[in-house]
């Protein structure tokens, strides 16, 4: 039986791949802060679909939360065949006066952490010539955008990082993909503070369900990149390709501006 890992597994689109994976008949191992919540999901899961749910309560903004993890499965001989790095969060507001040890944070989180966990659980994968890797971006990975800076350019990078790995891993067996959901019912908005003005304006919302489904079908087809949302999410997402990048980021100002 193969096991999945998965970060932020607590609430929203983890907890989503979770519910997914085990009704795929996969073990588990979850990973996220909320104690209690991962113990009541694991329990669940377990029960309705027999299978082994490991919880690992780690904040990874620390920066030994990825070898903690590692060290988890190392220590008890559970190997990852597949990885989604979910875990991640945003911040709304002006980058001057928003707090530096939060911005820092979501770079530990956004970033580092993923790239930390992909780097120790990759090269086994390539070794055995099979495993998947999913690490959750956003449709904000495709433009700047004002006010929520730091969040887009850290799921700019993991866009460009997924999609180099995808292209290097191929020969290997090993398949990466990057997810771009666009506005997801999570609690993304409040988490970041967003005010109800800017939230609002967020009309069309995925369930996180829908993110799943879609980015499970783009790793089996080997897809490199999935957008959720539909049509107007890819317009967006392509949006950069046919608007002058100053233009773009001007017209976000505006629509992101409370």
């Amino acid at each position: 039986m193969s096991t999945a890992l998965i970060t932020g597994a607590s609430g929203g689109i983890g907890k989503a791949f979770g519910e997914e994976l085990a009704a795929r008949g996969m073990n588990l191992v979850l990973v996220a802060r909320s104690e209690a919540k991962l113990h009541q999901l694991a329990s669940e899961l377990q029960t309705k679909h027999n299978i082994k749910v490991d919880v690992i309560v780690k904040d990874l903004t620390e920066t030994s939360g990825s070898d903690d993890v590692f060290n988890y499965t190392e220590e008890r001989g559970i190997k990852i065949d597949l990885l989604i790095n979910n875990a991640g969060f945003g911040d709304y507001g002006e980058f001057a006066q928003r707090d530096v040890n939060r911005q820092t944070q979501m770079v530990q989180l956004n970033i580092l952490a993923l790239v930390a966990l992909t780097h120790k659980y990759l090269p086994f994968m390539q070794k055995c010539r099979a495993g998947s890797i999913i690490n959750v971006a956003s449709i904000a990975a495709f433009q700047p955008i004002p006010y929520i800076s730091v969040y887009a350019a850290t799921k700019a990078f993991v866009l460009s990082f997924s999609q180099a790995l995808w292209a290097e891993n191929r020969r290997y067996g090993v398949r990466v993909l990057c997810s771009c959901p666009g506005p997801t019912d999570t609690n993304f908005f409040a988490e970041a503070r967003f005010p109800e003005t800017i939230a609002a304006k967020n009309t069309q919302i995925t369930t996180p369900e829908v993110v799943v489904q879609d980015a499970l079908r783009a790793l089996e087809k080997g897809d490199s990149v999935v957008v959720s949302g539909g049509i107007t999410n890819n317009a967006i997402a392509n949006l950069s390709r046919i608007v002058p990048r100053q233009t773009l980021v001007s017209f976000l100002e505006k629509q992101f501006k409370a």
